[in-house]
Protein backbone atom coordinates (compact mmCIF):
# COMPACT_ATOMS: atom_id res chain seq x y z
CA UNK A 1 0.00 0.00 0.00
CA UNK A 2 0.86 3.16 -1.04
CA UNK A 3 0.16 6.88 0.41
CA UNK A 4 1.19 10.43 -0.41
CA UNK A 5 0.53 13.09 2.49
CA UNK A 6 1.10 16.61 1.31
CA UNK A 7 0.82 19.48 4.02
CA UNK A 8 1.42 23.21 4.36
CA UNK A 9 5.07 22.13 6.35
CA UNK A 10 6.84 18.97 7.47
CA UNK A 11 8.39 19.18 11.04
CA UNK A 12 10.89 16.33 10.77
CA UNK A 13 11.82 16.09 14.72
CA UNK A 14 15.24 15.88 14.47
CA UNK A 15 17.56 17.96 16.81
CA UNK A 16 18.21 21.07 14.30
CA UNK A 17 14.31 21.76 13.86
CA UNK A 18 14.15 20.90 10.46
CA UNK A 19 11.22 22.30 8.94
CA UNK A 20 9.90 21.63 5.28
CA UNK A 21 7.43 24.19 4.12
CA UNK A 22 4.40 22.78 1.26
CA UNK A 23 6.21 19.09 1.73
CA UNK A 24 5.30 15.54 0.55
CA UNK A 25 5.80 12.52 2.74
CA UNK A 26 5.85 9.12 0.72
CA UNK A 27 4.52 6.17 2.67
CA UNK A 28 5.01 2.50 1.52
CA UNK A 29 3.85 -0.11 4.17
CA UNK A 30 3.86 1.75 7.22
CA UNK A 31 7.02 3.08 6.48
CA UNK A 32 8.43 6.25 5.11
CA UNK A 33 10.11 6.21 1.88
CA UNK A 34 10.48 9.78 0.63
CA UNK A 35 10.57 13.38 2.55
CA UNK A 36 10.89 16.55 0.98
CA UNK A 37 9.43 19.81 -1.21
CA UNK A 38 6.56 19.16 -2.71
CA UNK A 39 8.38 20.53 -5.81
CA UNK A 40 11.07 17.71 -5.97
CA UNK A 41 8.49 14.88 -5.19
CA UNK A 42 8.63 11.82 -7.34
CA UNK A 43 5.68 11.25 -9.16
CA UNK A 44 2.86 10.41 -7.36
CA UNK A 45 1.93 7.00 -9.52
CA UNK A 46 -1.05 4.73 -7.72
CA UNK A 47 -0.58 6.26 -4.10
CA UNK A 48 -3.48 7.26 -2.19
CA UNK A 49 -3.19 11.19 -1.91
CA UNK A 50 -3.98 12.44 1.50
CA UNK A 51 -3.95 16.46 1.22
CA UNK A 52 -3.66 18.33 4.96
CA UNK A 53 -4.23 21.56 5.46
CA UNK A 54 -1.75 21.78 7.98
CA UNK A 55 1.42 20.52 9.64
CA UNK A 56 2.73 17.18 9.45
CA UNK A 57 4.85 16.21 12.61
CA UNK A 58 5.90 12.50 13.53
CA UNK A 59 4.00 10.75 16.35
CA UNK A 60 4.97 12.06 19.54
CA UNK A 61 6.86 9.40 22.08
CA UNK A 62 5.82 9.65 25.74
CA UNK A 63 9.30 8.14 26.94
CA UNK A 64 7.87 8.16 30.57
CA UNK A 65 3.90 7.55 31.55
CA UNK A 66 1.63 5.00 33.75
CA UNK A 67 -1.40 6.01 31.45
CA UNK A 68 -3.87 3.64 33.12
CA UNK A 69 -3.88 5.89 36.01
CA UNK A 70 -6.31 7.94 34.52
CA UNK A 71 -8.75 6.26 37.10
CA UNK A 72 -6.73 8.51 39.66
CA UNK A 73 -6.33 11.93 37.93
CA UNK A 74 -6.89 14.54 40.10
CA UNK A 75 -6.68 12.13 43.53
CA UNK A 76 -4.30 13.12 46.43
CA UNK A 77 -4.17 17.01 45.50
CA UNK A 78 -1.38 19.22 47.24
CA UNK A 79 0.21 15.91 48.81
CA UNK A 80 4.09 14.92 48.53
CA UNK A 81 5.37 12.40 46.92
CA UNK A 82 5.96 9.99 49.53
CA UNK A 83 2.39 10.68 50.98
CA UNK A 84 0.71 10.62 47.69
CA UNK A 85 1.93 7.25 47.28
CA UNK A 86 1.31 5.82 50.16
CA UNK A 87 -1.91 7.54 51.11
CA UNK A 88 -3.62 7.70 48.36
CA UNK A 89 -2.58 5.47 45.50
CA UNK A 90 -1.13 2.40 46.72
CA UNK A 91 -4.24 1.36 49.01
CA UNK A 92 -6.01 2.07 45.41
CA UNK A 93 -3.79 0.12 43.36
CA UNK A 94 -4.44 -2.79 45.74
CA UNK A 95 -8.18 -2.87 44.43
CA UNK A 96 -7.22 -2.85 40.80
CA UNK A 97 -8.99 -5.66 38.88
CA UNK A 98 -6.76 -6.54 35.23
CA UNK A 99 -9.99 -5.43 33.41
CA UNK A 100 -9.74 -2.06 35.47
CA UNK A 101 -6.43 -1.79 33.91
CA UNK A 102 -7.29 -2.70 30.48
CA UNK A 103 -10.11 -0.11 30.42
CA UNK A 104 -8.10 2.39 31.83
CA UNK A 105 -5.67 1.85 29.39
CA UNK A 106 -7.66 1.67 26.21
CA UNK A 107 -9.59 4.97 27.56
CA UNK A 108 -5.33 6.69 28.39
CA UNK A 109 -4.32 5.57 24.63
CA UNK A 110 -7.18 7.01 23.13
CA UNK A 111 -6.20 10.31 24.64
CA UNK A 112 -3.07 10.23 24.24
CA UNK A 113 -3.64 9.28 20.32
CA UNK A 114 -6.20 12.48 20.20
CA UNK A 115 -3.08 14.51 21.18
CA UNK A 116 -0.47 12.98 19.09
CA UNK A 117 1.41 10.83 21.38
CA UNK A 118 1.49 7.42 19.43
CA UNK A 119 4.20 6.05 21.48
CA UNK A 120 4.19 5.45 25.31
CA UNK A 121 6.40 3.90 27.81
CA UNK A 122 4.38 2.13 30.42
CA UNK A 123 5.05 0.90 33.42
CA UNK A 124 2.22 -0.13 35.29
CA UNK A 125 0.37 -3.47 36.67
CA UNK A 126 -0.46 -5.71 34.69
CA UNK A 127 1.70 -5.30 31.43
CA UNK A 128 -0.44 -8.09 29.02
CA UNK A 129 -3.44 -6.09 30.05
CA UNK A 130 -1.62 -2.82 29.07
CA UNK A 131 -0.46 -4.28 25.64
CA UNK A 132 -3.96 -5.78 24.70
CA UNK A 133 -5.28 -1.72 25.37
CA UNK A 134 -2.78 -0.40 23.53
CA UNK A 135 -3.32 -3.47 20.49
CA UNK A 136 -6.93 -2.62 20.79
CA UNK A 137 -5.98 1.30 20.53
CA UNK A 138 -3.73 1.08 17.46
CA UNK A 139 -1.08 2.81 19.55
CA UNK A 140 2.43 1.53 20.32
CA UNK A 141 3.95 0.83 24.03
CA UNK A 142 7.28 0.25 25.39
CA UNK A 143 5.53 -1.87 28.52
CA UNK A 144 8.21 -2.00 31.83
CA UNK A 145 6.42 -5.16 33.51
CA UNK A 146 6.56 -3.79 37.15
CA UNK A 147 8.90 -4.98 39.87
CA UNK A 148 7.06 -3.51 43.52
CA UNK A 149 7.57 -5.46 46.99
CA UNK A 150 3.72 -4.66 47.49
CA UNK A 151 0.87 -6.81 49.89
CA UNK A 152 -0.61 -9.05 47.88
CA UNK A 153 1.84 -9.46 45.05
CA UNK A 154 4.43 -11.88 44.43
CA UNK A 155 8.11 -11.81 45.51
CA UNK A 156 10.06 -9.69 43.73
CA UNK A 157 12.49 -12.50 42.71
CA UNK A 158 9.10 -14.41 41.21
CA UNK A 159 7.99 -10.28 39.41
CA UNK A 160 11.18 -10.63 37.78
CA UNK A 161 11.04 -14.00 36.27
CA UNK A 162 8.17 -13.34 35.06
CA UNK A 163 8.86 -10.35 32.95
CA UNK A 164 11.62 -12.21 31.69
CA UNK A 165 8.90 -14.65 30.52
CA UNK A 166 6.75 -12.08 29.19
CA UNK A 167 9.04 -10.00 27.04
CA UNK A 168 9.87 -13.37 25.46
CA UNK A 169 6.30 -13.34 23.81
CA UNK A 170 6.42 -9.79 22.16
CA UNK A 171 5.21 -9.81 18.68
CA UNK A 172 8.12 -8.11 17.15
CA UNK A 173 6.54 -6.16 15.13
CA UNK A 174 7.36 -2.80 16.80
CA UNK A 175 3.67 -2.49 18.56
CA UNK A 176 4.45 -3.83 21.67
CA UNK A 177 7.97 -4.36 23.11
CA UNK A 178 8.38 -5.20 26.68
CA UNK A 179 11.05 -4.20 29.06
CA UNK A 180 11.48 -4.64 32.96
CA UNK A 181 10.43 -2.10 35.09
CA UNK A 182 11.85 -2.04 38.71
CA UNK A 183 10.33 1.11 40.87
CA UNK A 184 13.23 2.38 42.42
CA UNK A 185 16.25 2.09 44.41
CA UNK A 186 14.37 3.52 47.74
CA UNK A 187 11.48 0.40 46.87
CA UNK A 188 13.06 -2.45 46.01
CA UNK A 189 15.64 -4.39 47.34
CA UNK A 190 19.30 -3.51 45.60
CA UNK A 191 20.21 -7.46 45.01
CA UNK A 192 16.85 -7.35 42.73
CA UNK A 193 17.52 -4.31 41.20
CA UNK A 194 20.96 -5.91 40.22
CA UNK A 195 18.86 -8.84 39.31
CA UNK A 196 17.21 -7.23 36.63
CA UNK A 197 19.55 -5.01 35.19
CA UNK A 198 21.12 -8.33 34.11
CA UNK A 199 18.46 -10.33 33.17
CA UNK A 200 17.21 -6.92 30.98
CA UNK A 201 21.18 -6.77 29.47
CA UNK A 202 21.32 -10.62 28.57
CA UNK A 203 18.00 -10.16 27.11
CA UNK A 204 18.19 -6.88 25.20
CA UNK A 205 15.15 -5.16 26.95
CA UNK A 206 14.76 -1.61 28.37
CA UNK A 207 15.30 -1.46 31.98
CA UNK A 208 13.05 1.37 33.30
CA UNK A 209 13.23 2.90 36.84
CA UNK A 210 12.61 6.12 38.82
CA UNK A 211 15.86 7.80 39.94
CA UNK A 212 16.79 10.86 41.92
CA UNK A 213 13.07 11.98 42.05
CA UNK A 214 13.07 14.07 45.28
CA UNK A 215 15.69 15.27 47.35
CA UNK A 216 14.26 12.57 50.27
CA UNK A 217 14.67 9.86 48.06
CA UNK A 218 18.42 11.07 47.49
CA UNK A 219 19.01 12.14 51.12
CA UNK A 220 17.77 8.48 52.67
CA UNK A 221 19.53 6.30 50.38
CA UNK A 222 22.86 8.73 51.08
CA UNK A 223 22.61 8.49 55.10
CA UNK A 224 21.90 4.64 54.30
CA UNK A 225 24.73 3.71 51.85
CA UNK A 226 26.87 7.06 51.56
CA UNK A 227 26.01 7.37 47.72
CA UNK A 228 24.27 9.39 45.37
CA UNK A 229 21.10 7.38 44.11
CA UNK A 230 23.49 7.23 40.58
CA UNK A 231 26.50 5.96 42.52
CA UNK A 232 24.58 3.30 44.18
CA UNK A 233 23.23 1.48 41.30
CA UNK A 234 26.53 1.80 39.72
CA UNK A 235 27.86 0.19 42.92
CA UNK A 236 25.39 -2.02 42.60
CA UNK A 237 26.13 -3.18 38.54
CA UNK A 238 22.45 -1.41 37.63
CA UNK A 239 23.65 0.27 34.40
CA UNK A 240 24.99 -0.76 31.84
CA UNK A 241 22.78 -1.95 28.86
CA UNK A 242 19.66 -0.05 27.64
CA UNK A 243 18.67 1.69 30.70
CA UNK A 244 15.78 5.01 30.95
CA UNK A 245 15.90 6.77 34.25
CA UNK A 246 12.76 8.70 34.73
CA UNK A 247 13.07 12.39 36.76
CA UNK A 248 16.64 12.35 37.57
CA UNK A 249 15.60 15.74 39.37
CA UNK A 250 18.44 15.78 42.07
CA UNK A 251 21.89 14.90 40.07
CA UNK A 252 24.92 16.61 40.86
CA UNK A 253 27.96 16.67 37.76
CA UNK A 254 29.12 13.74 39.45
CA UNK A 255 25.91 11.83 38.69
CA UNK A 256 25.61 13.49 35.36
CA UNK A 257 29.63 11.82 34.43
CA UNK A 258 28.25 8.65 35.63
CA UNK A 259 25.27 8.90 33.08
CA UNK A 260 27.32 9.80 30.46
CA UNK A 261 30.11 6.95 31.09
CA UNK A 262 26.84 4.42 31.52
CA UNK A 263 25.19 6.16 28.65
CA UNK A 264 22.13 6.32 30.87
CA UNK A 265 19.22 7.70 29.36
CA UNK A 266 16.39 10.05 30.67
CA UNK A 267 13.00 10.82 31.07
CA UNK A 268 12.17 13.93 31.90
CA UNK A 269 8.77 14.75 34.00
CA UNK A 270 8.47 18.58 33.98
CA UNK A 271 4.70 18.61 35.17
CA UNK A 272 4.56 16.09 37.32
CA UNK A 273 8.11 17.53 39.01
CA UNK A 274 6.30 20.64 38.99
CA UNK A 275 3.34 19.58 40.55
CA UNK A 276 4.51 16.99 43.24
CA UNK A 277 7.10 20.02 43.97
CA UNK A 278 9.96 17.73 43.43
CA UNK A 279 12.00 20.08 41.63
CA UNK A 280 13.10 21.14 38.15
CA UNK A 281 15.65 18.44 36.93
CA UNK A 282 19.39 19.92 35.07
CA UNK A 283 18.06 19.40 31.27
CA UNK A 284 20.87 21.71 29.78
CA UNK A 285 23.71 20.09 31.73
CA UNK A 286 22.29 16.89 30.31
CA UNK A 287 22.47 18.13 27.08
CA UNK A 288 25.51 19.17 27.44
CA UNK A 289 27.04 16.02 28.59
CA UNK A 290 25.84 13.75 25.31
CA UNK A 291 23.24 12.32 27.65
CA UNK A 292 20.24 10.95 25.64
CA UNK A 293 17.23 12.56 27.22
CA UNK A 294 13.36 11.82 26.53
CA UNK A 295 9.86 13.45 27.48
CA UNK A 296 7.18 12.46 29.66
CA UNK A 297 3.93 13.03 31.04
CA UNK A 298 4.66 10.98 34.38
CA UNK A 299 0.76 9.57 34.99
CA UNK A 300 -2.25 11.37 34.97
CA UNK A 301 -3.05 11.38 38.80
CA UNK A 302 0.43 13.25 39.14
CA UNK A 303 0.54 15.48 36.25
CA UNK A 304 -2.74 15.14 35.55
CA UNK A 305 -2.31 15.45 31.90
CA UNK A 306 -1.61 13.12 28.99
CA UNK A 307 -1.06 16.68 26.84
CA UNK A 308 2.94 16.08 25.53
CA UNK A 309 2.59 19.73 24.10
CA UNK A 310 2.15 21.10 27.10
CA UNK A 311 4.68 19.61 28.81
CA UNK A 312 6.95 20.43 26.05
CA UNK A 313 6.52 24.30 26.50
CA UNK A 314 7.16 23.11 30.14
CA UNK A 315 9.82 21.60 29.80
CA UNK A 316 11.68 24.68 27.61
CA UNK A 317 9.99 27.39 29.92
CA UNK A 318 11.87 25.88 32.96
CA UNK A 319 14.93 25.01 31.55
CA UNK A 320 15.09 28.70 30.63
CA UNK A 321 14.04 29.95 34.29
CA UNK A 322 16.53 27.41 35.75
CA UNK A 323 19.72 28.34 34.06
CA UNK A 324 18.10 31.84 33.48
CA UNK A 325 18.91 31.72 29.57
CA UNK A 326 16.38 32.30 27.11
CA UNK A 327 18.32 30.14 24.98
CA UNK A 328 19.04 27.10 28.09
CA UNK A 329 16.34 25.22 25.58
CA UNK A 330 15.59 26.10 21.95
CA UNK A 331 12.04 25.66 20.67
CA UNK A 332 13.89 22.96 18.25
CA UNK A 333 15.09 21.40 21.44
CA UNK A 334 12.10 21.13 23.15
CA UNK A 335 9.81 19.21 20.05
CA UNK A 336 13.14 17.26 19.36
CA UNK A 337 12.77 15.68 23.13
CA UNK A 338 9.42 14.72 22.36
CA UNK A 339 9.92 13.32 19.21
CA UNK A 340 13.42 12.38 18.22
CA UNK A 341 15.24 12.47 20.85
CA UNK A 342 12.60 10.74 22.74
CA UNK A 343 12.72 7.80 20.76
CA UNK A 344 16.92 7.85 20.91
CA UNK A 345 15.82 7.70 24.58
CA UNK A 346 13.70 4.93 24.73
CA UNK A 347 16.00 2.63 22.35
CA UNK A 348 13.83 2.96 19.32
CA UNK A 349 15.20 4.37 16.13
CA UNK A 350 12.73 3.51 14.15
CA UNK A 351 10.42 5.94 15.68
CA UNK A 352 10.19 10.07 16.27
CA UNK A 353 11.37 11.31 13.04
CA UNK A 354 9.80 11.60 9.43
CA UNK A 355 12.47 10.35 8.01
CA UNK A 356 13.04 7.93 5.33
CA UNK A 357 12.99 4.37 6.70
CA UNK A 358 11.31 5.24 9.62
CA UNK A 359 7.97 4.18 10.63
CA UNK A 360 4.93 6.39 9.30
CA UNK A 361 4.25 7.92 12.57
CA UNK A 362 2.55 10.99 11.25
CA UNK A 363 0.72 13.63 13.64
CA UNK A 364 -1.89 16.39 11.36
CA UNK A 365 -2.07 19.43 13.45
CA UNK A 366 -4.58 21.66 12.30
CA UNK A 367 -2.75 25.30 11.63
CA UNK A 368 -5.98 27.11 10.61
CA UNK A 369 -5.74 28.70 13.92
CA UNK A 370 -4.85 32.41 15.32
CA UNK A 371 -1.95 31.04 17.40
CA UNK A 372 -0.17 29.63 14.38
CA UNK A 373 0.04 32.76 13.20
CA UNK A 374 2.17 34.59 11.50
CA UNK A 375 4.72 32.53 9.72
CA UNK A 376 8.00 34.56 8.27
CA UNK A 377 10.65 32.05 8.75
CA UNK A 378 10.01 27.99 8.56
CA UNK A 379 11.23 28.46 12.22
CA UNK A 380 8.37 30.28 13.24
CA UNK A 381 6.37 27.01 12.73
CA UNK A 382 8.46 25.34 15.42
CA UNK A 383 7.90 27.93 17.71
CA UNK A 384 4.25 28.25 17.53
CA UNK A 385 4.11 24.90 18.10
CA UNK A 386 5.85 24.94 21.37
CA UNK A 387 4.65 28.06 22.83
CA UNK A 388 0.99 28.15 21.37
CA UNK A 389 0.65 24.78 20.17
CA UNK A 390 -1.81 22.05 22.38
CA UNK A 391 -3.05 19.02 21.87
CA UNK A 392 -6.36 20.09 20.88
CA UNK A 393 -4.81 21.14 17.70
CA UNK A 394 -4.80 17.35 16.81
CA UNK A 395 -6.68 16.85 13.61
CA UNK A 396 -5.73 13.59 12.63
CA UNK A 397 -3.17 10.60 13.33
CA UNK A 398 -1.86 7.45 11.74
CA UNK A 399 -0.17 4.60 13.35
CA UNK A 400 2.39 2.82 10.59
CA UNK A 401 -0.16 4.48 8.06
CA UNK A 402 -3.31 3.18 9.30
CA UNK A 403 -5.69 6.21 10.47
CA UNK A 404 -6.20 5.98 14.46
CA UNK A 405 -7.78 9.22 14.65
CA UNK A 406 -9.80 11.57 11.84
CA UNK A 407 -11.09 14.71 12.28
CA UNK A 408 -10.40 14.70 15.93
CA UNK A 409 -12.13 11.49 16.39
CA UNK A 410 -11.30 8.45 17.34
CA UNK A 411 -11.42 5.56 14.55
CA UNK A 412 -10.75 2.48 16.57
CA UNK A 413 -12.93 2.68 19.96
CA UNK A 414 -15.86 4.25 21.51
CA UNK A 415 -14.43 7.16 23.84
CA UNK A 416 -17.99 8.63 24.98
CA UNK A 417 -18.61 4.58 26.77
CA UNK A 418 -15.03 4.49 27.66
CA UNK A 419 -15.47 7.79 29.68
CA UNK A 420 -18.63 6.47 31.55
CA UNK A 421 -16.70 3.24 32.14
CA UNK A 422 -13.91 4.93 33.68
CA UNK A 423 -15.55 7.27 35.94
CA UNK A 424 -17.48 4.25 37.22
CA UNK A 425 -14.14 2.02 38.29
CA UNK A 426 -12.59 4.94 39.49
CA UNK A 427 -16.02 5.66 41.76
CA UNK A 428 -15.50 1.64 43.51
CA UNK A 429 -11.96 2.52 43.81
CA UNK A 430 -11.83 5.23 45.58
CA UNK A 431 -13.81 3.21 48.37
CA UNK A 432 -11.49 2.17 51.35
Amino acid sequence: MRQRFTARAVVVGDRAGTVVPDAVVDVADGVVDWVGPAAEAPPAGDADVVALPGVLTPGLVNAHSHAAMVLFRGQGEGLPLDRWLREVMWPREARLTPEDVEVAMIAASAEMLAGGITTSVEMYFHPERIAAAVTATGARAVIATPLLPLPGMPPVSEQLDAAVTLAAGAPGDGTVEYGIGPHAAYTVPLPVLADAARAAREHGLLLHLHVAETATEGADLLAAHGLSVPALLASYDVLGGRVLAAHCVHLDDGDLELWQEYDVAVAHCPASNAKLASGVAPVRPMLDCGIRVGLGTDGPASNDSLDLFADLRLAAGMARLRERSATALTAAEAFWLATGGAADAIGRPDLGQLAVGRRADLVHVDTRDLVFEPVGDPADVLAHLVWSGAGRHVRDVWVGGRPVVRDSASTTVDVDALRTDVAARAARLAQP
